[in-house]
């Protein structure tokens, strides 16, 4: 192992590279998409608005973030585990290769006409063949990329007896193990879908392929917050001087968000028919108890804010706040989308309320909700990363230049989001819909009336925009063009003196076990249900 940059840096560091080229052209696309919605841009000749939606979505939702969290996961388990297994390197690197293809794909056939489905592709929308079949070769890229995770887990576990995973480890167990349950369902959704595109199958069942589109839908979103989390807990500290708060508390926060996760995904459909209120009430259930481990989060992270800034001179009630180091941008940007996160996690518990889903579901409160979740908690915490992770993995050095910089993009992307997110909330709750491009309804005064918020959205594209391009520039220059260096890889140790972590935190068999009654008690009825009692079935259906 290369002890300064880890023995995998060059499948990181290709990982991060194409993350940011997916960021800058799925940006830019929105950006297009906030200026049509506004009122100012008329969309690019060739393509039509819901093409460009649906490239904004897949290339940034499923395209960004996978790339993202493989450089980021497999850099941090690296460097804890001392080294991976040869055939994990070697998965890793197949699943790239089997990523491009998929994606490759999937782009070709949306801008050539014939998948405009938009991120949420189940049925009636219907793309071509070719479509799914890169949705299949994707997934084979997350398939992948966990086993070559678990290999490497499970062999320095057999060479550690009686030791304890590393926490980057057992969050990468996590975090592989939370996508490959959640990514089930899709892959039977697409794999059903394929004959239907292809006409060998006349007719689909639309609420089994929504029903389980959604159980990996909601998961990725959690994917992405557990990859987060794992910032939080184990880089925070160790960036601002502190430590772990806990470890068991860790790996129970872990652990948590792993078993309750897939069963919460009927939540985005409580406006469904076909569904008991019973069953919506038992799902509300286990989507609020995701919010367990998110409160679990928030108090070990106010500890140890407040213990380092007493150790810095804070005084009083909250003196403790000003002396923690905002001037430092890598501080800075997860601070800022731990923060973002209160106001998403918020937005999230009021949509599983059947009442407030009901009047905000099609509307673009929900956009402005997804944008504050990802756009803000997510995204800042993955641009926070930026600044050592890529020096550490380039052998480069973060400059005081690009750091300044850094705190620039940091305003521009945050004021961005407050712009747009606010906007779209607000316009949503006065019934501006989502999902269509810029019309006033024939001069409706009802539609005359979302033309202030609208303009305020294409903003905040703006300046998100400009963010964007700062950070793939300082993406970028410190792959390429920072000064030579070590960086050290940024994880924080554990506040005890002593091990105290249950040896039962590690026990991935039983949680598994665990995760499937959960999945079960929340899946089987209903799509039982769903298939017994099925309607006749949609055509594919085509609509631009």
């Amino acid at each position: 192992m290369n002890k300064l940059r880890g023995s995998h840096y060059r499948f990181s560091l290709v990982n991060m590279f194409l993350a940011f080229v997916l960021l800058f052209i799925g940006g830019f696309i929105g950006l297009i998409q906030g200026l049509n919605r506004a009122g100012v841009l008329k969309i690019l000749n060739g393509l039509n608005y819901y093409e460009l939606l649906t490239l904004h979505g897949i290339l940034l939702i499923i395209g960004f973030t996978t790339l993202f969290v493989n450089g980021y996961l497999y850099a941090a388990t690296d460097y804890v585990l001392g080294g991976l297994q040869k055939i994990s390197r070697t998965l890793s690197w197949v699943g790239l290769v089997s990523f491009l293809i998929g994606a490759l794909m999937v782009v070709f056939e949306v801008i050539n006409h014939r998948a405009t489905v938009m991120y949420t592709f189940y049925a009636p929308m219907a793309a071509s063949p070719v479509f799914y079949i890169g949705l299949v070769f994707v997934v084979l890229c997350i398939w992948l990329s966990a086993i070559g995770i678990f290999i490497s887990c499970y062999k320095w576990k057999q060479s550690h007896k009686g030791e304890h995973l590393p926490l980057f480890a057992f969050f990468a167990t996590g975090v592989y193990t939370l996508i490959t349950l959640g990514s089930i369902g899709v892959t039977v959704e697409v794999l059903m879908m394929i004959p239907w595109s292809m006409g060998i199958v006349e007719r689909i069942n639309v609420l089994l392929t929504r029903t389980l589109f959604w159980s990996f839908g909601h998961t990725l979103v959690n994917v992405w917050y557990l990859v987060a989390v794992s910032a939080w807990y184990l880089v925070l500290p160790k960036v601002i001087g502190g430590k772990v708060y806990s470890d068991a508390l860790t790996r129970i926060t872990v652990i948590l968000i792993v078993v309750l996760n897939v069963p919460g995904g009927f939540h985005h459909q409580i406006v469904d028919p076909g569904f008991s209120p019973g069953l919506k009430f038992m799902h509300l259930i286990m989507s609020v108890a995701i919010g367990f481990p998110s409160l679990m989060t928030a108090f070990a992270m106010f500890a140890v804010l407040e213990q380092v800034g007493r150790q810095n001179g804070g005084k009083g009630l909250l003196g403790w706040l000003w002396k923690l180091p905002w001037g430092d941008v890598r501080f800075l940007t997860i601070m800022l989308a731990m923060v973002g996160f209160i106001f998403g996690g918020a937005g999230g518990i009021a949509q599983t309320n059947n009442q407030l889903n009901q009047v905000v579901h099609n509307s673009l409160w929900v956009v402005g909700h997804f944008h504050v979740t990802v756009g803000v908690s997510v995204v800042l915490t993955f641009f926070g990363l930026v600044y050592w992770l890529i020096p550490y993995l380039s052998g480069r050095v973060l400059t005081r230049k690009i750091h300044n910089l850094g705190i620039w993009q940091t305003g521009f992307w945050t004021v961005g989001m407050i712009f747009m997110s606010l906007s779209m909330t607000f316009v949503g709750l006065i019934g501006a819909p989502r999902r269509t491009q810029f019309t006033t309804y024939h001069e409706h005064a009802h539609a005359l009336a979302w033309n202030p918020y609208l303009l305020f959205v294409g903003a905040g594209g703006i300046l998100l925009f400009i963010g964007i391009v700062l950070m793939c520039y300082i993406a970028f220059y410190l792959m390429f063009k920072a000064p030579k260096g070590h960086t050290p890889f940024m994880v924080a140790e554990t506040n005890e003196a002593e091990i105290t972590t249950p040896a039962w935190t590690e026990k991935w068999s039983l949680w598994l076990v665990v995760a499937f009654l959960l999945i079960s008690m929340g899946y089987v009825y209903p799509i039982v249900d769903i298939i017994q009692n099925a309607p006749p079935g949609s055509p594919p259906i085509k609509t631009w």
